[in-house]
């Protein structure tokens, strides 16, 4: 028990990851009603872009998310135009069955792509700071994940002050309550749908980064980290940024708990319990609306 505290200050540092991976998935799927399923494939090509920019160029990790968010908005924009425009004009009842065709499709082009590409191997970044720690009440905290702390807490913060506080925010928001009522007010939906597709992408992409700091990428995360996602946006529910990183980091403490409360081998189970348990008392989740 004495580990507990460490071990729930562990859970909130990986936990703002999932928050932060799961927002990306919960703007897709709350706006435009598409379940893309290869959104743990968009978080390893963000990692692979923050790696290579660091082992070529030299470049600081945290300083590549400046380039790997206008790449990754890019890709989320061709992706749309490509794949998921069909999707987004079908009707809504279709649009999860036909974006799980898709999703499915994509995943297994970028696994293997990747794969072809960088081979296999697990890759991470190390930087001269990596093994650094600042110990706080007898308390170790990593500086490379508590940057990460950070940095996904900044980027919800910006997320949600563009959604709460832009005209382009308020039409995605909108368009995700009703978009034929949006359309009726001179929303274009169109644009609506595309740039909230690519800013799901972006913060994919930004996950991605955050992820390699801390942890290591390679072509098979992309499952790991979809699902870790999913199990998030059921968590929180729709309709709240701020309350899906707060599931997220929900999600990271009790996972992190159950290593010193039930043993190292349950700590996925605890995720799947929360996920079952949800579903059958609040099926909104704890935030949804």
């Amino acid at each position: 028990m004495s580990l507990l505290p460490q071990q729930i200050v562990y859970g909130l540092l990986v936990g703002s990851l999932y928050g932060l991976a799961a927002a990306g998935l919960s703007l897709i799927f709350g706006v435009l009603k598409i379940l893309n399923v290869a959104h743990g494939e968009l978080i390893m090509l963000g990692g692979y872009s923050s790696f290579w920019m660091f082992a070529l160029l030299g470049v600081d990790p945290f300083l590549s998310l400046l380039l790997t968010v206008p790449i990754m908005l890019v890709v989320g924009f061709f992706l749309y135009h490509g794949l998921f425009t069909f999707v987004a004009a079908s009707a809504e009842e279709a649009r999860i069955r036909n974006s799980l065709l898709i999703g499915f499709g994509l995943a297994l082009v970028l696994h293997n792509l990747a794969i072809l590409l960088w081979t296999a191997d697990e890759r991470g970044i190390t930087t001269a700071y990596s093994g650094q720690v600042i110990r706080v009440l007898g308390l170790a905290l990593p500086i490379m994940r508590l940057g990460g702390l950070a940095a996904a807490f900044l980027v919800i913060l910006g997320l949600h002050w563009f959604l709460h506080r832009t005209y382009l925010g308020k039409a995605i928001r909108a368009t995700a309550e009703d978009w034929e009522a949006a359309a009726l007010m001179g929303i274009n939906i169109d644009k609506t749908y595309r740039v909230a597709f690519a800013l799901g992408v972006a913060t994919a992409g930004i996950a991605g980064t955050l992820v390699t700091i801390g942890y290591s990428v390679s072509p098979s995360i992309g499952l790991e980290w979809t699902l870790k996602a999913l199990i998030v946006v059921v968590l929180a529910g729709l309709g709240s940024i701020m309350g899906t990183f707060v599931g997220g980091l929900l999600l990271g403490v009790a996972e992190s708990a159950s290593t010193i409360l039930l043993g190292g081998a349950y700590r996925e189970v605890v995720g799947l319990v929360l996920f079952l348990g949800i579903l059958l008392t609040r099926p909104q989740g704890l935030f949804g609306r």
